[in-house]
């Protein structure tokens, strides 16, 4: 589990394909930035780009993943070397939940419609994101979405659209300052609205009736 409150930026360094993984996984070395390993061991949880990856080795610096083809199909930003990455360790229960409760399992990807400074309020910025219409249903007004990895506040949604306010501090600490219209970025929603929905379907066709 993760809060979607980024500890660091790092960089995708390198890239080779998963072995004995049929079609399209992928390792990645990855360089962690300011984020501190020193804590963490193989088998351990990393979210990196809002993406659950598990620590397959320590070659400090640097730490690398595995990646399957099914993860890399519903995902962007986890090809090239080079693309700069939000990385935030697993939670631990005694850890402050500083933002909403994010599992690190991306529903889809979404397009960045507009990002620009916000009218009125020049030191935010106004994000917009257009989104897979089977998705729209777990975003509401004042909710939690995570873009990216980085927990944000739903503003408004106008039809296919959702739109959050970017604060400079997080403009600064992710990597978010470079998105622009046309990219595709990872979303997962929040996931207490699908344990609800799930639970009133089930209630509805009476699949727990005795």
């Amino acid at each position: 589990m993760f809060t979607g409150i980024i500890q660091a930026v790092g960089t995708i360094v390198k890239i080779d394909p998963l072995e004995n993984h049929g079609n399209g996984g992928l390792h990645l070395g990855i360089s962690p930035g300011s984020l501190d390993i020193s804590d963490v061991s193989v088998g351990d949880s990393i979210a990196v780009n809002g993406v659950c990856l598990t620590v397959k080795e320590l070659c400090l610096p640097l730490f690398t993943v595995d990646v399957s083809s099914e993860t890399l199909q519903c995902t962007y930003g986890l090809t090239s070397v080079g693309q700069t990455v939000n990385l935030e360790k697993a939670l631990r229960f005694s850890d402050r939940l500083g933002g909403h409760l994010v599992s690190g399992h991306i529903d889809d990807t979404g397009e960045v419609v507009k990002f620009e400074r916000s009218e009125g309020d020049e030191q935010n910025c106004l994000l917009s994101i257009r989104t897979p219409r089977h998705l729209l249903r777990y975003i509401i007004r004042k909710g939690s979405v995570t873009v990216n990895g980085v927990s944000l506040t739903v503003n408004r949604i106008d039809d296919d659209e959702f739109f959050v306010n970017v604060i400079p501090h997080t403009l600064s600490v992710t990597t978010l300052n470079e998105l622009k219209p046309g990219i595709q970025v990872n979303l997962e929603t929040d996931m207490l609205a699908r344990y609800v929905e799930s639970l009133l379907n089930d209630l509805e066709t009476g699949k727990y009736e005795n």
